[in-house]
């Protein structure tokens, strides 16, 4: 029986022999087989989620919340990269919060080294920053340097990205614009900034009027959409108000030529003035 067995076996041994010295001789194509069987890694972002329609990527991409996968939170890469859209690049402040962010993880605008030595809050137990995107996630939301009278925005371009530090080195959230030491505020339509600045508990200083005395001052912290203009009235430095009629330049930043002429108590009934107070 074993004898009978044997011719079924030997052509399946001869198989086998040949099967592994064919093998042998081509071990790429075996090596090849079992190459690159494995999934690549997935790509996945972080995003903002403030914007109701927009939304920004870590890789500094803009979209619509519609176009961005679902699943990995990218955006789709066919638009431009750190898009500052909307954006005044000379005050790095943008009308829109996603926007803000894109232009703001820019790496020739915002360094590593900056960012990441800044602390998120005032307080000494505060935390620094983990990386750039949480830092222009947080930097370009509202503070109260872009508020007027806690329920308006002194200007569109209120996302702002500026490195600002106090003197612990934290980043500067919750003080307001400062110039040498001094607050500047926006007044109410017709306001002196003698009233600006008692409201807050503080006075006019008018020794400093002179300094914001400058289109690029007024520009920095009011709209000033009809441009600026040098003028004569005590009420300047102003922005004219969009409600002024039209023969007096609505939207327009006014400026005087004479600084020895300004004063903290002058006023009009269709500017806001910019004061400094103390």
């Amino acid at each position: 029986m074993a004898n009978a067995g044997f011719p079924l076996l030997l052509p399946t041994r001869i198989v086998c022999a040949a099967f592994f010295a064919f093998c042998a001789c081509f071990p790429g194509l075996v090596a090849g087989i079992r190459k690159d069987i494995g999934l690549a890694a997935p790509t996945m972002c972080r995003s903002t989620v403030q914007g109701r329609h927009l939304i920004s990527d870590d890789n500094g991409y803009v979209c619509s919340s519609l176009s961005i996968d679902p699943w990995s939170r990218c955006c789709p890469r066919t638009g431009s990269r750190f898009s500052c859209q909307g954006c005044k690049l000379d005050l790095q402040c943008c009308d829109s919060y996603e926007y803000c962010v894109s232009c703001c993880l820019n790496p020739l605008r915002t360094k590593d080294a900056d960012v990441l030595k800044l602390k998120v809050a005032k307080p000494v137990t505060s935390g620094t920053y983990r990386n750039v995107f949480d830092f222009c996630m947080g930097r370009c939301r509202h503070s109260s340097a872009s508020v007027v009278h806690e329920n308006a925005y002194a200007s569109d371009f209120h996302h702002c990205f500026l490195l600002q530090q106090n003197s612990l080195g934290s980043a500067d959230f919750g003080s307001g614009p400062r110039l040498d030491g001094i607050n500047i505020s926006i007044g109410r339509r017709g306001e002196s900034c003698s009233s600006v600045c008692r409201a807050k508990g503080q006075s006019c200083v008018p020794s400093r009027l002179s300094v914001l005395n400058k289109c690029e001052i007024l520009q920095r912290y009011m709209r000033c959409k009809s441009g600026c203009f040098s003028s004569l009235g005590q009420d300047q430095p102003a922005q004219v108000v969009d409600e002024a009629p039209s023969n007096l330049n609505p939207g327009a930043c006014l400026y005087m030529q004479m600084d020895e002429r300004l004063t903290c108590d002058g006023s009009h009934q269709h500017t806001r003035r910019l004061c400094p107070c103390a």
